[in-house]
């Protein structure tokens, strides 16, 4: 049963909601809301994907669109600002801190603030360290609430990051959650002092929705599973099946997602005669993704460190696919070491390797027994440490000391 003791009401503040790839933040919401949290959603944009995960039809919390014109007028801008000014307690001290930012992300704080107070939202939770958390951290200025941010990847290590604002962000936050061990070493390391609030909470899995079952007498598929971007070493995996192909292995690839490298992948597969063996699926519901990689001999993540310095936090759908007995094999990137413990919960190769990779495929598509020894690892492992209800627990927690740490200095007129 739903514990209804626990009352704050949270506000969660992303970019766009919903969308396909995130799946994290949607099975976050749910699990908060079994566990009677209230919760409100704000969204910066309006979503873009064309698909989108049946698990969204489950989510109770009402959204909100911070609706912004693309073309910000001053008339609208001063607009709203005025509507703050006599509505918002702690508008003139947040106006400073407001200084420096882009218009639209003010009137989207502005926006927000309001709406809280109106809600009666206590707490407002960011996913991503970029524009969704810069908005939540003015909304908080201007709405006298506290906030807290989950930082993941791309907003923390990509060449286009602002250092200057993700140490704002990270400074005024009561709490800073991160997905990896390695992303609070990098944080600490990259802010020193400032960002020793910073923790890690592991993304979870609803582990109901994920039955482990035996891959030893699978058929020999690979299945990969992500956008078609540089950061998911597609194009490694794709050379790794040609080498598989040249040595006569028995095999075929499933690469499941949509991106901008299809067209690029789909030449690379044509033009080593792959067409037989690799097949492009495009997006595909998750139910759909579960059923491939419940009949996945090998699920390959051949994580890389993009040129733009991107990379992968931690990927969900690894996560999914050690859940599910699907026999893991990925690369040395970021976090990944974290659940993928070489040898124990599936097998690691060092990142734009394609012999490594190629050998380890090779070694699980081979070795029946082996698959079964990592996947049941990997299952106890998922159990222990990716349980999203035992996550989220820690969570709430996180949100109820900012709660409460704010009731106690408004009772004494602080």
């Amino acid at each position: 049963m739903p514990d209804y003791s626990y009352t704050p009401r949270i506000g969660y503040v992303v970019k766009r909601y919903p969308r396909y790839s995130e799946t994290f933040i949607v099975n976050e919401i749910l699990a908060h809301e079994k566990a009677g949290l209230s919760v409100d959603i704000f969204a910066l944009r309006r979503p873009i994907d064309t698909h989108f995960q049946d698990t969204i039809a489950s989510v109770r919390a009402p959204v909100t669109y911070l609706s912004a014109p693309n073309v910000l007028s001053a008339g609208e801008f001063w607009e709203e600002l005025m509507t703050a000014m006599k509505s918002l307690p702690g508008w003139v001290s947040g106006l400073d801190a407001a200084r420096d930012e882009t218009a639209r992300d003010v009137y989207q704080a502005a926006l927000l603030a309001l709406q809280a107070r109106e809600n009666g939202i206590e707490h407002l939770h960011a996913h991503f360290a970029t524009s969704a958390t810069t908005v939540a951290r003015l909304a908080a200025l201007f709405g006298r609430l506290t906030y807290s941010f989950t930082a993941h990847a791309k907003d923390i290590f990509h060449e286009s990051v602002k250092h200057e604002d993700l140490q704002k962000n990270i400074q005024d936050a009561t709490s800073v959650i991160t997905v990896s061990d390695y992303n609070v070493d990098f944080l600490q390391d990259k802010f020193g002092n400032s960002a020793s609030k910073v923790q890690c909470i592991y993304n979870g899995l609803d582990l109901s929705r994920f039955p482990y079952s035996n891959p030893n007498i699978r058929s020999p598929r690979i299945v990969a599973v992500g956008r078609l971007i540089e950061k998911k070493g597609f194009a490694d995996l794709i050379a790794a099946c040609s080498e598989l192909q040249m040595r006569n292995i028995d095999f075929e690839c499933q690469i499941i997602g949509g991106g901008p490298l299809q067209d690029m992948l789909n030449a690379d597969i044509q033009q080593r005669g792959l067409q037989e063996k690799v097949r492009m699926l495009g997006p595909l519901p998750q139910r759909e993704i579960i059923d491939s990689l419940q009949q996945a001999a090998v699920f390959a993540a051949p994580c890389v460190v993009g040129i733009d310095g991107n990379r992968d936090g931690l990927p969900t759908v690894l996560l999914e696919a050690m859940a599910l007995g699907a026999p893991c094999i990925s690369t040395d990137v970021t976090g990944i070491p974290e659940a993928i413990k070489h040898d124990h919960t599936g097998l690691i190769v060092p990142q734009k390797n394609v012999v490594a990779l190629t050998q380890g495929l090779e070694h699980l598509l081979s070795h029946p027994q082996e698959r079964t020894r990592l996947a049941q690892q990997a299952r106890r492992l998922i159990e222990h440490t990716f349980d999203i209800h035992q996550n989220t627990a820690v969570l709430r927690s996180v949100f109820d000391h900012a709660t409460s740490r704010i009731n106690n200095c408004q009772e004494v007129g602080l």
